[in-house]
Formats: C-alpha cells, structure tokens, sequence
C-alpha cells in the first residue's frame, strides 16, 4: 500500500514511522526545506536551545514510550524550580499544588501572596457553594469565577492559560482543556476539591519533561527512524492539491514537480492548508469560518550577568493582565529551569526567551527593559539576541478551531484519508504524538 504523509512537523513523522512499522510504502512531503515543524534549535551565542516545545507533558506516556522507542530515554530530564506571576503591584512566586492556576487550597500562604486575603475569603466560598448535580461547567472562565471569584480568575487561571495555551480562560472549553474536571467537581463537592484529587491521581514527578540537548533531537531521531525503515522523505515539496478518485478508492496528490497517486494520505499540516487541501474531499468543512491567525515572536537572549546566577524569578514569570509597563508576555530563564543548558551556556551566562505577541519586530530597548523588570534587576545587556517569529493559522483553543474540530469528527471523509496535526488533536507534543498514532492506524475493511 502506497501512502503519502503532507507534512513533516512532528505529526507527520509520527504517522510516517507507525505507518513504515506497518509495511506501507511511504512517502513524506514537506513543503519547507527542514522537518520539525515548530520544534526547531536557535544558536545563540555559540548555545544550542529550542524554539517552540522544549518539554512535553508526561500525561498519557505516550510522548516518553516514543522517546524511549527513538533511544533518547537517558536524556529525558525534569525541569527545575518554578515559575512567578507579575501582578500590577508586584511580582510572586505561583503557587505550588493547581491545575491551571485553579488552587487546591485557597487559603495555602502561597495563594493568599497572590490573590490577598479578601480573594483567599472569597475562593474559599467554593468549599460551601453546591454544585452542578445535573449538567456540566462549559467554559473554565465563568467556571472558575462562579466557585472561586475574579481574583482567582485574573490573578492565577488567566496569566498560565493566556501565555501557556494562547487561550481566553473565558472561551475555552473545560472538557478541553481540563478533561475530567467536572467529574471531579461532582464527586469531590467543590473546584478545589477536585483540583485535589487530580493533582492526587496524577503521576509523581514534574508534569513535564524535556531532553538533554533540547526536544529537537526527537524530530531528527524521528527523521532517522523513518528513513531508516525505507519510506522516501522529502523536503521543499510543498502539495497544492489532493484529489479523491472519482470512481473507487485512492488519491492524486499534486505536487509542483509531479503527481503521486496513493492508497493512502495522512494529511499533517497546520489548519488553513489543512482546509485548503480539503477542498475537493470535504468541501463543506473547508468551507467553514477560519480563526483568525495567532502571530506571536520569540526572543532569545544571551545575558552575561552573575544578578541572574541565583534565579531571582525562578524559572520564569508570567504576565497578568493588570501589569501593563512591560510588553511581553512572559518571560523563561532557560539556563535556571534546564541545568543541563546552564552547564553548556557557561559560568555567569544566562538565556532568556521572551514572548511577545503579533510578528512586529521588539527594539532591543524594550526587550532588555521587559527583561530586567520581569526578573527584578537593573538594566540588563544582551551578548547575543535571536528572534523566531510564528503564525499559527489555527490555534487548537479558538472557538472557531474547535468549531472546525467538532465538523470534522462529523464528517466522513473518503475512505484512506485521516488528518493529523495540533489543530485537530490539541496543543502540546502529548496531545500532537497520541493523534498522530491514531491517524495512523491500520486500516479495516
């Protein structure tokens, strides 16, 4: 069976491997000149870091049982320290033991720091309010402020949902991106019971892991793996077009240099090239509303500076809404949360990555000025500065992508066709993998 992947980001090597495991004879196309998709290493000053992922969630293990297949188990390593939120008036350490900012214990010192005693008063409301026998909380926002008030809202949910999932607490799904929370609330009688008893179910350890040397070795032990199982991988092959056989089963994939007729096609692209290759398989889905684009920038720094040595803001700091004297929106101190990398940056060398949202270009006066107030110092001065700006043309959080997510499990596409790839499956290598492997299943008759 002849198979063709469209698309060489992670989702689509995926799928190439399972689908080369089965004895397809497979066929890559990646329409850049380099596979990974987002996930991607930056030189900075002479060092080595990720753009895009640089960790993956361990729910499931189906990112690590991946890592291991690939031979990377013994680089996986687990982040230190912790992240801060910088409020209005000041900035504090997040506190430890939530889900998405949502505390187990609304009056722990950690929380009271950040919400105060009037916001700890009010979210301890939630132990004595009833809750939903019948029905579920569709929106975490309206969730979160029904139980637990604004405070808890703004001051933790907001600042890790917005800079960490791109998302507006008030839009998103609970289901989607807290599965299992209103079961949890239900049976444990408030929210931060139920927060509780998920972090009590979850595995020990970090929630997150990443690799020594950075994830992006898991897209070239990936490519490796795929080549080495015989499928042809190609780069600069963009596709522009994707045609069901008229009569029978099979595809034509047009191609600028050829046609490639297939059995099969996973279709692993981000979701307007997705709807633009539906157009002939699934015309009314390609037909449906887009989201409107997420353009964000990553910038990288290089700082020599011994103030950073003890990680005066942990591993980082996240921006609320109230705190306006800075553009980005967060800010990583890669050298404090990766030992590894601080041990290859070098003695008093620190990285930082600053996240901005929109493609314009940041002047260095503003980064290094968001940079030094984010992490609590006086002026700060880069060594080396690297920019990666990204569009997202379906963030898997919209409510349009999640419109465009909910039409495609409705609708039934040509026989050998699956799709793949984070607007279908969810954010985060965890979410991305899983899909993936269900993509490429084997096919029943």
């Amino acid at each position: 069976m002849r198979t063709v992947v469209i698309g060489g980001g992670v989702a689509g090597l995926v799928a190439a491997r399972r689908l080369a495991i089965h004895g397809d004879d497979v066929v890559l196309l990646e329409a850049s000149d380099r596979l990974g998709g987002r996930i991607r290493p930056l030189d900075v000053g002479g060092v080595t870091v990720d753009v895009g992922a640089e960790s993956f969630a361990v729910r499931g293990g189906v990112v690590r049982t991946l890592v291991d297949d690939l031979g990377l188990g013994d680089a996986v390593r687990e982040p230190a320290g912790s992240a801060w939120v910088a409020l209005a008036d000041r900035t504090v350490p997040l506190p430890a033991g939530g889900v998405l900012g949502i505390p187990s214990s609304p009056v722990a010192t950690d929380v009271v720091r950040v919400i105060d005693g009037r916001g700890a008063a009010r979210a301890y409301l939630d132990r004595l309010l009833p809750v939903l026998k019948v029905g579920r909380y569709e929106r975490l926002g309206p969730l979160v402020r029904a139980r637990m008030g604004d405070r808890v809202l703004e001051r933790l949910v907001a600042p890790v949902v917005e800079n960490v999932y791109g998302a507006d607490p008030d839009e998103v799904p609970v289901e989607l991106i807290a599965p299992g929370l209103n079961a949890a609330i239900t049976a444990a009688g408030s929210l931060s019971g139920a927060v509780l008893g998920l972090r009590a179910a979850a595995p020990a350890g970090a929630a997150a892991q990443g690799l020594e040397g950075g994830v992006h070795r898991l897209v070239d032990a990936l490519a490796a793996r795929v080549r080495s199982l015989g499928a042809d991988v190609r780069t600069d092959a963009p596709v522009i077009g994707l045609h069901p056989h008229p009569e029978g089963e099979g595809f034509t994939v047009v191609t600028e240099r050829e046609d490639l007729e297939a059995d099969r096609v996973v279709l692993a692209v981000d979701g307007a090239a997705a709807l633009d290759l539906l157009r002939d398989a699934a015309p009314a889905l390609a037909a449906m509303p887009r989201p409107a684009p997420a353009e964000t920038r990553a910038v990288v720094l290089l700082v020599e500076d011994a103030r950073l040595d003890g990680a005066p803001r942990g591993t980082g700091v996240l921006r609320a809404a109230g705190r306006t004297d800075v553009r980005a929106t967060a800010i990583t101190h890669l050298t404090a949360k990766w030992p590894w990398l601080a041990d290859r940056a070098g003695r008093r060398r620190h990285l930082l990555r600053l996240a901005y949202r929109g493609h314009d270009a940041v002047p260095d006066a503003v980064v290094l000025g968001d940079a030094a107030a984010l992490l609590g110092v006086d002026a700060l001065h880069a060594a080396a500065r690297v920019d990666a700006p990204w569009t997202d043309t379906a963030p898997a959080l919209a409510p349009e992508t999640i419109a465009l997510r909910s039409a495609l499990a409705r609708t039934t596409l040509p026989p050998g066709l699956t799709v793949a790839g984070s607007w279908v499956a969810g954010t985060g290598l965890a979410s991305v993998v899983a899909g993936a492997e269900r993509a490429a299943r084997p096919r029943t008759s």
